[in-house]
């Protein structure tokens, strides 16, 4: 409704102006009010405080990401890799029939949590030294950026699953190298 109500900022007429403004400003502090219950929420609970540290001690996940896969996803560290790859729609499924052999594509499954993990993987391809190792070895193998990007989120999704599942915080590879 935010981003409708921004929008719709820039083609109001002054005697309507004044009272889209207000709604934005009402819009914000709703939000900032949920966000903040949210916070207290997580914080009063020590299972998900737990999780939520262990989520975002990953780059490339911020607290949106973190908060989504929170509230979205509560198989996160219980289900193995393929299960929970298939569960949010990040498992590469066939489209074969009969002697068809089709490309293998990812559907269905949670679209607020892969919306979620797209942006936390296109951060994680700057700044997670793993992700980013993994996506420019897909494009230079000639993979598209998007499904090089898809399997940045798999890649992700999987590394979170496993981090949740035994309780561990992220170590960055070049510091265990080190």
């Amino acid at each position: 409704m935010l981003v409708a109500e921004r929008n719709r900022l820039g083609t109001t007429r002054a005697p309507v102006r004044g009272r889209v403004q207000a709604h934005i400003r009402w819009l914000e502090q709703e939000l900032a009010d949920l966000d903040d219950e949210l916070g207290r929420t997580i914080r009063q609970s020590p299972i998900w405080r737990e999780r939520e540290a262990l989520l975002r001690s990953v780059p490339g996940i911020g607290p949106a990401t973190a908060r989504t896969l929170l509230a979205e996803l509560p198989e996160l560290g219980q289900l193995d890799r393929k299960r929970i790859a298939t569960l949010v729609g990040l498992a590469p499924l066939n489209c074969d029939s009969g002697t068809l052999r089709g490309k293998r594509v990812v559907w269905g499954g949670r679209a607020r949590v892969r919306s979620a993990l797209s942006m936390a993987a296109l951060v994680a391809t700057r700044h997670n030294p793993v992700i980013y190792r993994f996506y420019r070895h897909l494009l230079a193998a000639g993979k598209p950026k998007m499904v090089a990007l898809t399997a940045c989120m798999h890649k992700l999704l999987l590394i979170l699953n496993a981090l949740v599942r035994q309780h561990t915080l992220w170590h960055s590879p070049a510091a265990q190298g080190a």
